[in-house]
């Protein structure tokens, strides 16, 4: 097989899916340093690519729009135009290989999801989704390279950190909260974590998107003109701007949410409050990167067991001390 000189991957999802994906197009272009790499990725989730370098180009597909399958039509469509070299798909529908077969993409690589995906795929690769998921990821170029990227990195330029300095990111994406997925706390815990860490002599820095206007008002509201705290939000222009305030704090405290991946992602120490969904797979089980979480009966239960989470929020009630300590 010839090195590729274009590479197309496919990957489905928010930010966050995007960021875990990192590490698999990292290996790709190490592996093949002169292939150009597109992604195709839904349109909320296209900032990524001023996350990396990796991502020479992206396509935008409303895959959750009213139109998915005109969408998927002008996928087709554009790929066969592309003249891609290969593609990769993070899909586990049982439809995803012939998606794939239809772009006249000579090499295919997706998971194994049946019968068709045997057939049509170059290589169909065993999903395994009880790991972290960026590793699972990372699974879909084993056939074409021995290379093994751990973790996303994302390139934010040399900071100097902040000594003493905690960034705060209380929120979740909209989407969550309108699919009654409840990933994280009330504002008025997230203000109460903001004055015991005031205490300790911290500064603390809050930020959020436009998604959060509300739960950072509130929070600013009972905090109000406190020394050492400071609203950020508002200031960010884009994503590459939260990644370098990430990067120069000490510490940064979030949901299960895209700040969590990019914490990772610039290497900052990240506490991330994890309700129902399973930290397994979401944050690498490594000491600097680590989980606030409940260990109740029923968790993790979002996606294993239930499409909303339930309205006991047992996985929530957590010891404010226990997080102080852990900064």
């Amino acid at each position: 097989m010839k090195s590729p000189k274009k590479i197309l991957a496919l990957n489905f999802g928010g930010i966050g899916d995007e960021i875990l994906f990192l590490p698999a197009l990292s290996s790709l272009k190490k592996e093949y340093p002169e292939a150009k790499i597109t992604l195709a990725l839904e349109p909320r989730s296209k900032s990524v690519k001023d996350l990396t370098p990796l991502v020479d180009d992206v396509m935008c597909i409303d895959i959750k729009g009213k139109h998915k399958y005109l969408e998927l039509l002008k996928f087709i469509f554009k790929a066969r135009l592309g003249k891609y070299d290969m593609v990769f798909s993070s899909g586990a529908n049982q439809l995803i290989p012939v998606l794939l077969f239809l772009t006249g993409i000579t090499y295919r690589y997706g998971y194994e999801s049946g019968i068709l995906s045997k057939i049509l795929l170059t290589k169909a690769v065993k999903l395994k989704k009880n790991q972290y998921a960026s590793f699972m990821y990372h699974e879909l170029v084993t056939p074409v390279t021995d290379i093994k990227t751990d973790y996303p990195e994302i390139d934010a330029g040399e900071i100097e950190k902040e000594s003493n300095s905690v960034l705060i990111h209380p929120g979740v994406s909209k989407m969550s909260v309108v699919k009654n997925m409840v990933k994280t706390w009330k504002p008025e815990i997230w203000a109460e974590l903001v004055k015991k860490v005031l205490e300790k002599g911290k500064k603390v820095y809050l930020i959020g998107g436009p998604d959060d206007k509300e739960c950072i008002e509130k929070i600013v509201e009972i905090i109000g003109d406190a020394p050492n705290f400071e609203n950020l939000y508002g200031t960010t222009k884009n994503i590459m701007d939260l990644a370098r305030l990430a990067k120069r704090a000490e510490v940064l405290i979030c949901s299960d949410s895209a700040p969590m991946h990019i914490g990772v992602g610039v290497g900052t120490k990240t506490l991330a409050l994890f309700g129902p969904t399973d930290e397994k797979k979401l944050i690498p089980n490594n000491e600097k990167y680590i989980a606030i979480k409940n260990n109740c009966d029923c968790r993790p239960c979002l996606w294993d067991k239930r499409q909303t989470t339930c309205d006991e929020l047992h996985c929530l009630k957590i010891d404010l001390d226990e997080v102080v300590k852990l900064i």
